[in-house]
């Protein structure tokens, strides 16, 4: 497995302490076996025989990588080429010995991870405290920012705001089609500050690949100025990303084994569970109840995590060990929490928060706000027989997803009958058509 070192910023806004640089090899916390190992295995697998590009992708300070190689040179792994780089300000090029060759592929047999030097368990877990999803407060106007483009009850942010400020764990349930997951979004938009991702962490020897491209959001890169006698960036240990606070969501795929450590047989390689990528963030579990397991089960493996604020994953090997858990888990479902969770498992969700359709009023502002989006002329008329004919028909009970299904189906409509958009009572009608299933029995 190839962890490639890509460009962070030491600078992007951020209250967050930093993971300070190591000053000396054994600032790493790691054994030197490992370090020269995933030394070698990288220089094997990459081809590389600059010391500088060696050290962007092992993630380590110049000094430190040019004392790892030093110490690989004493051991007869590693040779000097005796070759100067004219394109590389004079560095000295390096190169695998047979034996070092022949450790490598050693190495890689037992594991084919190379790249970025892990970080080991418990320094990480110092830096997971340092940015703490609880640390952060939560204020009304942040949380309206990020929630502007909702039209929500008012009194609802008066409960999501104390909620999300708290780290907690939080239920939202209620009727389908109401926002939940626009909700779930827009919590994580709030959160707003940086945070740093290891891109991998060490425990038992064992390595295990925690950054991932596609759940964090690595901060744009501040380069230093070359002609500035002063550096400035990359203030930090280069073996973290820094990124946007990481949102997991899941929705009915979602399988309790996604919640261990991924085991590659093959490369004999660790990658990360979701909860342990998302930490510092937001798991969104989506459509709870849709999933092959049931949701008690779902919520039981969360147990020990939301109430003492740490995991137990295992090793293929059996053994068991803690990772810290700092998320903000949010459970999203359509069911009744009572028809679906138990007592006990209702006690440890610690906010429950219910979300209704819209009331009449909200219900035609969100109407005319996707109108105007869509380019559809709002008629007065047609609104009338929606209310007062349609809406009848099913107790009155408005959703938010209701304005923009009616919308799209009226516009479908004008778009085959080659006539300009438009909204009438006929085109109400047979939008209105396709939004529900005429209850009838099927002659098979």
């Amino acid at each position: 497995m190839n962890v490639q070192v890509t460009p962070t910023a030491a600078q992007a806004p951020t209250n967050v302490q930093p993971p300070a640089p190591p000053k000396s090899l054994s600032d790493t916390g790691l054994n030197a076996v490992m370090m020269r190992e995933i030394l070698i295995k990288t220089m094997f697998r990459m081809n590389l025989d600059q010391a500088s590009d060696i050290a962007r992708t092992i993630a380590l300070p110049l000094a430190l990588t040019q004392e790892l190689i030093d110490n690989a040179r004493a051991q007869r792994l590693i040779e000097a080429t005796g070759t100067l780089h004219a394109t590389s300000g004079g560095e000295m090029g390096y190169q695998l010995t047979d034996a070092g060759k022949a450790r490598a592929l050693d190495a890689l047999a037992q594991s084919e991870y190379y790249g970025a030097l892990p970080v080991p368990l418990e320094m990480y877990r110092e830096q997971v405290k340092r940015q703490s999803i609880r640390n952060i407060p939560m204020t009304r106007g942040q949380l309206t920012g990020a929630m502007g483009h909702l039209i929500l009850p008012e009194d609802l942010l008066d409960q999501l705001g104390p909620a999300v400020g708290s780290g907690r764990s939080i239920l939202m349930y209620g009727p389908p089609g109401n926002g939940k997951s626009s909700i779930s979004n827009g919590i994580r938009d709030a959160l707003g500050d940086k945070i740093f991702i290891p891109r991998a962490i060490e425990y038992s020897g064992q390595v295990i690949t925690v950054y991932d491209p596609i759940v964090h959001s690595a901060a744009q890169a501040s380069e230093d100025d070359p002609t500035s006698l002063r550096k400035s960036a990359n203030r930090f240990d280069n073996r973290y990303v820094l990124c946007e606070r990481p949102t997991v969501i899941t929705g009915g795929e979602l399988t309790l084994d996604m919640l261990d450590l991924t085991y590659n047989p093959t490369a004999r390689t660790y990658t990360a569970s979701l909860q342990l990528k998302a930490t510092g963030g937001v798991f969104i579990i989506d459509d709870l109840g849709r999933q092959s397991e049931p949701p008690q089960k779902i919520v039981n493996r969360w147990i020990v995590p939301l109430e003492e604020s740490r995991d137990i994953l295992a090793l293929q090997s059996g053994e068991k060990f803690e990772v810290p858990f700092d998320t903000l888990v949010i459970f999203s479902t359509n069911f009744h929490p009572n028809d679906i969770f138990d007592k006990a498992a209702l006690r440890r969700i610690f906010f429950k928060i219910k979300i209704d359709g819209p009331n009449q009023a909200n219900f035609l502002k969100i109407f005319a706000l996707v109108a105007k989006k869509k380019k559809m002329p709002l008629d007065e008329r047609a609104l009338l027989h929606l209310l007062k004919v349609k809406y009848p028909t099913i107790d009155n009970n408005y959703a938010n997803y209701q304005p923009v299904f009616l919308i799209d189906q009226m516009i479908a409509i004008c778009n085959f009958e080659g006539i300009p958009y438009q909204m009438t009572p006929e085109l109400i009608d047979r939008a209105w058509a396709n939004m529900f299933v005429r209850e009838e029995t099927i002659i098979h």
